[in-house]
């Protein structure tokens, strides 16, 4: 294995990682004078590489870039690059350091999922929209994308994907759905809704079973989120956000993206 592999360099230096000696190689090569694996101002922080008055630190994991931050934090003058793999680049706000591409290293991917069959119908109030303020239903289709770390150059199979959505669907076909704040009571088997809207009051009693409370109001954008939510603890652990698109109608409809 790769971690379990050590290095001499030129100088017999014992080199940690395969980095770290291509970096010895090239600076012997120049004739450039270095110390390695020094401990950084008589600390427990350590830096690879001293050239001088310079400083290299490389990237092969988590430790190597929290210490890296620590100094940089502590030490906001150092003059000093990070070099390592790609998959850090991004967690490194530190434009001058160097990140080589490591195929090996996490790769994100998206796929997406738009069929026929992703529909539900539903009934819905917005007593705060004039026009929609009254009881109405609409059938909506979904696009769900999903979005991660890929296995085997897979984020998720397709089947799979399919499966987990139609279960989430299935909860919320044919559900009236409406802010549970207008949620005054309840007993066994029903909900008491109650709203003074622009079209009136509304005193309504509604069944459970066909009922959906949700936290705001009952928007498509609303929806988005809460399909985000019950899809969410279903995802295998590299999938790391979730695109839910709901169209409400033809050619128009709301698309919320958000981290898992």
């Amino acid at each position: 294995m790769d971690k379990d592999l050590k290095f001499i360099g030129q100088k017999k230096n014992l080199i940690e990682n395969r980095t770290g000696y291509s970096i010895s190689k090239l600076l012997d090569f120049l004739k450039i004078e270095y110390e390695y694996n020094n401990s950084f101002n008589d600390s427990n922080l350590n830096i690879d590489f001293k050239i001088g008055d310079k400083y290299i630190k490389i990237i092969e994991d988590e430790s190597d870039m929290n210490e890296f931050r620590i100094i940089k934090d502590k030490f906001p003058l150092l003059d000093l690059i990070a070099i390592g793999k790609s998959s850090y680049l991004g967690k490194i706000n530190e434009m001058d350091s160097i990140f080589m591409f490591d195929k090996n290293s996490e790769q994100i991917g998206s796929i997406f999922i738009e069929d026929p069959s992703l529909a539900f119908d539903y009934a819905h109030i917005l007593p705060l929209v004039e026009k929609c303020s009254i009881i109405h239903g609409h059938t909506s289709t979904i696009m769900v994308e999903i979005i991660g770390e890929m296995k085997n150059n897979l984020v998720i199979d397709f089947s799979e994907a399919k499966k987990i959505i139609k279960e989430a669907l299935y909860q919320i076909d044919h559900k009236f759905f409406i802010n549970k704040k207008y949620l005054k009571k309840e007993d066994g088997d029903h909900y008491f809704i109650e709203f003074d809207g622009p079209k009136g009051y509304f005193d309504l009693k509604v069944p459970k079973y066909t009922t959906y409370l949700l936290d705001g109001e009952a928007t498509v954008e609303n929806l988005s989120t809460e399909i985000i939510s019950m899809l969410s603890n279903k995802m295998p652990s590299n999938v790391q956000a979730l695109g839910v698109y709901i169209y409400e109608g033809v050619n128009k409809g709301a698309h919320i993206l958000s981290y898992i």
